[in-house]
């Protein structure tokens, strides 16, 4: 498996000339970049773009690295991505258990929904304001499956076409593409769903991380919320919780989901 070719190719296909610089003259062959005009602007050879996205060298240095990001107008998170696929497989964490004390941490936050999820997505534990905000946070869910598989998933997230891109991200940034769960998941939801395969084609990659997150809750309303997103240190596990503006009316609103 050959991924850092892989995602030289598409993010290579996903550059204009002209989004960097170039001229585009007469007719193209291929979307996006050519091989000898990335090349030209990372200043490597094409031969050894070509060794790179055939998989016949999986060794670039950090700084051949950080001049193709650079080259192909990458973000932090997707860079950061970059790095990690060149460095080769890593050990896997993501079927370990639920981390020891961490139920106990999220039942004790009573008034903040809150739910705790591995590199793939898989949620293994929520209190009971996250599963009273959306089912989707309930133990054994997947976020990827049911946010782009459940129709009322969707009706929840007004903001539903950012948090699908940041859904896709996120298992980009997190999970081991050479995991047999990780692949049976990509092929389960991309059969289903044509928006999660052109996401996933894009091989963007970004952790989660705060931000501010609406729900249009069917039973409370509008929710406003602020998320954030902790690492259980060691695990890959990661623990996100949502809390409102102190005083306004998410406040009150996600109070009557207490239990």
């Amino acid at each position: 498996m050959n991924d850092l070719g892989e995602f030289l190719k598409a993010r290579r296909s996903l550059l204009r000339p002209e989004d960097v610089g170039l001229p585009a003259i007469g007719r193209r062959r291929v979307a996006g970049l050519r091989r000898d005009e990335l090349a030209r602007l990372a200043g490597v050879s094409e031969h050894y773009l070509v060794r790179l996205e055939q998989g016949r060298d999986r060794n670039p240095s950090p700084q051949v690295l950080t001049a193709l990001a650079a080259a192909l107008r990458l973000d932090e998170g997707t860079t950061a991505h970059l790095h990690t696929l060149a460095a080769g497989p890593r050990p896997s964490t993501v079927d370990e258990p639920l981390a020891p004390g961490v139920r106990q941490l999220l039942d004790a936050w009573t008034g903040v929904p809150a739910y705790v999820r591995n590199r793939r997505l898989d949620v293994l534990a929520g209190n009971a304001l996250a599963v009273a905000l959306s089912p989707m946070y309930e133990q054994g869910r997947n976020l990827a499956r049911e946010i782009f598989l459940s129709p009322p998933v969707r009706a929840l997230l007004p903001d539903w076409d950012d948090l699908a891109a940041g859904t896709v991200a996120a298992l980009r940034a997190g999970a081991d593409p050479r995991d047999p769960g990780v692949v049976a998941l990509v092929a389960e939801v991309a059969a289903a769903s044509g928006t999660f395969r052109r996401l996933w084609d894009r091989h963007d990659a970004r952790p989660t991380g705060q931000d501010v997150k609406r729900f249009a809750h069917p039973v409370v309303g509008p929710l406003t919320l602020h998320r954030h997103a902790l690492e259980v240190a060691g695990t890959g596990q990661l623990v996100v919780a949502y809390q409102a503006e102190p005083g306004s009316g998410s406040a009150a609103r996600l109070a009557l989901l207490v239990p």
